[in-house]
């Protein structure tokens, strides 16, 4: 199953050093969920603070459980601070 996932501001430095901006190609077995990703980039849990599929919010009480899909898009996000 392939998919896009990408990894915004601090976060860029989880991905390999062979990748084109924030985003890799990924080629995954069909039944991988968020965390099984989140955990494979090595993406620390308080960093993955902002999780989308699609453009759609997925909560952390659901990561486990929500099985990607062939085309998906995944983003994520750490905490911002600002003002």
């Amino acid at each position: 199953m392939k998919l896009k996932f990408k990894l915004f501001a601090s976060l860029t430095d989880y991905l390999p050093a062979d990748r084109k901006g924030n985003i890799v190609d990924l080629d995954l077995p069909a039944g991988t969920t968020i965390q099984t990703v989140i955990d494979q980039y090595r993406v620390p849990e308080k960093s993955a603070h902002l999780v989308l599929v699609n453009g759609r919010f997925i909560p952390p009480a659901a990561r486990a459980s929500h099985v990607l899909e062939e085309n998906d898009e995944l983003a994520i996000w750490p905490p911002v601070a600002g003002g």
